[in-house]
C-alpha cells in the first residue's frame, strides 16, 4: 500500500491542476516535438527526436507518481484542525532557547515543504518533535548538528 501523503486542500488543487496540464496540453506540446523531429529523416542520428521521446519520458514517470500521490492523498480540514497541540496543518510560533530567536514554522505534509516559506514536513527533525507538543512544552530536537531545545509559544490554524 502506497504511503498516505498529508496534503492541504490548496495544495491538492495544484497537484490536480498540475496533472491535468501534463496529461493534456503538454502530452499534445511534446507529440508534436516529436512528430517535427521525425520530419528530420534518420532517427538513430536524431537528436531532436531524441530529446523529445526522453521529455516524454519523464512527464510519462510524473503523471504516474502524482496520479500515485493523489490517490493516497488525504486532505486536511482545516475546520477539524485542533490547536491544543501540534498537528499537520497548524502554525507554531517556538521559542529557540539557546539563540533566544522566535520563529513561526506551518506544519505541513512532506509535498509542501519550503522551509524558505517558513512551512516544515511534519518528516523532518523539526516537524517531528514538534507533533503533539503543547504550548509552554519544551521539546528536544535531534538535527545533524547535534540537539537543541525549542519551546512552543502559541499554536494557530
Amino acid at each position: 500500500m502506497a504511503k498516505e501523503v498529508i496534503l492541504t486542500y490548496t495544495r491538492l488543487k495544484e497537484l490536480e491542476q498540475e496533472l491535468e496540464y501534463l496529461k493534456t496540453e503538454k502530452r499534445k506540446e511534446i507529440s508534436e516535438k516529436i512528430k517535427v523531429a521525425r520530419g528530420f529523416g534518420d532517427l538513430s542520428e536524431n537528436a531532436e527526436y531524441d530529446e523529445a521521446k526522453k521529455e516524454q519520458g519523464e512527464v510519462e514517470v510524473k503523471i504516474v507518481n502524482l496520479e500515485k500521490m493523489l490517490k493516497s492523498a488525504k486532505v486536511i480540514d482545516e475546520d477539524e484542525i485542533d490547536t491544543s497541540k501540534v498537528v499537520v496543518g497548524t502554525k507554531v510560533k517556538i521559542l529557540d532557547i539557546d539563540f533566544e530567536e522566535e520563529t513561526v514554522y506551518e506544519i505541513v505534509g512532506s509535498t509542501e515543504a519550503n522551509p524558505a516559506a517558513g512551512k516544515i514536513s511534519d518528516e523532518s527533525p523539526l516537524g517531528q518533535a514538534l507533533l503533539g507538543a503543547v504550548p509552554e512544552q519544551i521539546v528536544k530536537v535531534a538535527s545533524p548538528n547535534g540537539e537543541y531545545e525549542v519551546k512552543i509559544l502559541e499554536i494557530t490554524k
